[in-house]
């Protein structure tokens, strides 16, 4: 009997062995390997040459494993077969240098160092490295020439050395980059001719060669490029006829302070004197060394807080607004990288999403909204000032989505803009962090005074659809009670999204809450006008309109209350849930609620709806009221039942800070209002329209 048991037990194991080896291999398939010892060794190796003082980098260690799930190698993500892929460090203060070492992690598709102080040469290793497709060492203090072995990677689409003090000539070898979308070169040293071989980049979109000392003619190959949007040659000493072929570049052909060019097709040049020439095929059979010349580079930052005026060659409208046209080359590249990793199947998307979510660091303070990735320049994953121009109507289209007509190619900023602003994402400018994104101050070109607010894309929501729906619906909003949204910028490659509000001048109303002596106190006046600025912005948030649907803001607090130069209250982050993560969306959940701000009944529910609005409105109300941040709920009871009005003493209430110069019957009412507000039943509290009635308010 016994014996019968066991071989049929043995027969069913050899039966179901193929399934479950296959189950295994399956699973093992899906999951991500451990990076090589090779890898870590090189990693490590490239820690040392960055950062000589060793602080910068304390996550990167031995021991941790870069594409694991822990938080090891901060910056560092990696593909599906566990290889590092992606190497993102840029704005972190790095002062040492970059190590050949980097040549020894083959899978690497993207290095990402600009906006450092990295001094030294470009290793000539970096030509071995197959898979690299995007190279941004700008803003550096990086010396020496430019290696002809960059030459040799197939795959580079971008190429941005601009901002350093690089010497020597043009490589005639980077005219064999057949996939190369955008070179930029600006702001260093270079001499010699521009090589005619630059002619030879059929998926060329922007070129910029500006503020170097090159001289000689421009190739007219140069014109040939089948899909140059940009060139870019202002601030060197060219000469000679000006190819009549890149009129077709309108205003994304710069050529200013070059005074030996000349050309009929162009108004504000001479004419030659011998007729246009159209034969510049060789730009250094033509060249000619000046003996001098007064056009200096623009020389890279030295630090962070950088001043650069946006008037000069780097930051100039002509130069920002042609950085756009390049977007569709861009574009064009990412769909394909996309298209690559959808085929990798949903386990793998998964788990690369964890990766990208660990790029980057923690960060707290919602005060004034903000945070970035990575450090306070710039967040995690990638890319500079040119694959950067998102056309989100055209890729909405894709989509079977469009944004509303009103919105116009001006509110679509390209990173140039925003780097520009911000002056480089300077830490004097930053304003806030959270834990998903950062807000810097900056200036744009027409002067208007702006918030620009930085979010990684591994805390926008995944599917580029719904981004652009919760886009949609942000553009929709028009209030004078709520923070205009200026415009967006988002780069794909970079892995960010920029919304470029109004700034307010005043700051949140957490600023004026638990003031210490000596700060500013609020008077009666302005806080009631803040009750009811915020009370209008929020009915009108709940209100469906002919072009707005209703919208529950879900965040509702002192930190997303922002005063202008006049103490005019704004609500800010509307409709920003719809851009986010849902991860992300849960977290600022549990920062509401420690502060009081969560409707009870979402605990149960899971659910927003406009009452729970109200809620966070009554709890606002009561903090103007009392000056503090911090609400309890046995203050919230002082007033008994609730009603129309507040049966308690107001002088417990309202905030001593003011002297007892208040309006007793007014203060009364307000906080009777946040009782009605802060009821437990959501079906107790008054829609918004009913509290601008009571409030005496009107739209």
């Amino acid at each position: 009997m016994a014996s019968t048991t066991t071989k049929n037990a043995l027969l069913l194991l050899l039966l179901l062995f193929p399934l479950l080896h296959s189950s295994l291999a399956d699973v093992a398939a899906a999951a991500p390997s451990s990076a090589s010892a090779a890898e870590v060794d090189a990693l490590m190796e490239l820690k040392a040459a960055l950062d000589p003082s060793g602080r910068l980098l304390p996550s990167w260690a031995r021991g941790g494993d870069p594409c694991g799930r822990g938080d090891y190698f901060e910056g560092v993500s990696c593909d599906a077969r566990g290889r590092v892929a992606a190497v993102s460090l840029q704005g972190k203060g790095l002062a040492g240098a970059i190590s050949p070492a980097v040549a020894m992690l083959p899978g690497l598709t993207g290095l990402y160092l600009h906006y450092n102080e990295l001094a030294g040469a470009i290793p000539r290793q970096l030509g071995d490295l197959p898979m690299l497709a995007e190279l941004y060492l700008g803003v550096n203090n990086l010396s020496g020439t430019i290696p002809v072995e960059l030459g040799r990677l197939p795959a580079l689409q971008v190429l941005q050395l601009g901002y350093n003090q690089l010497s020597g000539s043009i490589p005639t070898q980077l005219g064999q980059l057949k996939k190369l979308t955008v070179l930029a070169l600006q702001s260093n040293q270079l001499t010699g001719a521009i090589p005619a071989s630059l002619g030879d980049l059929p998926e060329l979109a922007r070129l910029d060669l500006s503020s170097n000392r090159l001289f000689g003619s421009i190739p007219s190959k140069l014109a040939a490029i089948p899909k140059l949007a940009t060139l870019d040659l202002r601030n060197n000493t060219l000469s000679g006829s000006v190819p009549s072929g890149l009129k077709k570049l309108n205003e994304g052909f710069h050529f200013d302070n070059n005074s030996e060019l000349c050309g009929a097709h162009f108004d504000s040049l001479k004419p030659c004197a011998n007729g246009d020439e159209d034969d510049n095929e060789e730009g250094s059979k033509m060249a000619r060394k000046p003996e001098s010349t007064n056009v200096k580079p623009l020389q890279a930052p030295q630090t962070m807080n950088v001043n650069r005026d946006c008037d000069n060659g780097g930051c100039s409208r002509s130069s920002s607004s042609s950085t756009t046209l390049s977007s569709g080359a861009i574009l064009a590249g990412t769909i394909i990288i996309i298209g690559g990793a959808a085929a990798c199947g949903i386990s793998v998307i998964s788990w690369r999403r964890r990766q990208k979510q660990k790029v980057g660091g923690g960060g707290t303070v919602e005060s004034l909204e903000g945070r970035a990735s990575s450090s306070n320049a710039s967040s995690s994953l990638i890319n500079v000032e040119y694959s950067s121009g998102w056309d989100t109507s055209s890729e909405g289209s894709q989509q079977g989505l469009r944004l509303s007509p009103e919105w116009s190619p001006s509110v679509r900023y390209n990173m140039e803009e925003v780097e520009c602003a911000t002056q480089y994402f300077a830490g004097a400018n930053l304003l806030g962090r959270s834990g998903f994104a950062a807000t810097y101050r900056g200036a744009m070109r027409d002067g208007a005074a702006v918030a620009v607010k930085s979010i990684g894309k591994s805390s926008c929501k995944a599917e580029e659809a719904d981004f652009l729906r919760g886009l949609r619906a942000i553009t929709s909003l028009r209030h004078d009670n709520l923070v205009a949204l200026r415009g967006f910028c988002r780069s794909r490659a970079r892995g960010e999204c920029f919304l470029v509000y109004e700034f307010m001048a005043n700051g949140s109303l957490s600023r004026y809450l638990d003031v210490k002596d000596g700060d500013v106190v609020l008077d009666w006046a302005t806080r009631v006008s803040i009750i009811k600025g915020i009370a209008k912005g929020i009915e009108y948030l709940h209100s469906s309109k002919a072009n707005k649907a209703a919208l529950v803001h879900q965040n509702i607090c002192a930190d997303k209350i922002l005063m202008d130069h006049l103490f005019v209250p704004h609500l800010s982050g509307a409709g920003e849930h719809k851009l986010l993560a849902d991860d992300v969306v849960f977290s600022t959940l549990k920062d509401s609620a420690a502060m009081g701000y969560l409707a009870p009944e979402y605990t149960t529910t899971g659910r927003f709806t406009d009452r729970s609005d109200v809620y966070a409105f009554g709890v606002v109300v009561f903090q103007v009221l009392t000056g503090r941040k911090a609400v309890s709920s046995e203050l919230r009871l002082l007033g008994g039942g609730g009603g129309a009005e507040y049966s308690g003493k107001l002088d417990d209430l309202v905030d001593p800070r003011l002297g007892g110069r208040f309006s007793r019957p007014e203060a009364a009412k307000l906080a009777g209002i946040a009782l009605l507000c802060t009821s437990e039943s959501p079906a107790q509290r008054p829609a918004m329209a009913a509290v601008l009635q009571q409030l005496g308010a009107t739209q």
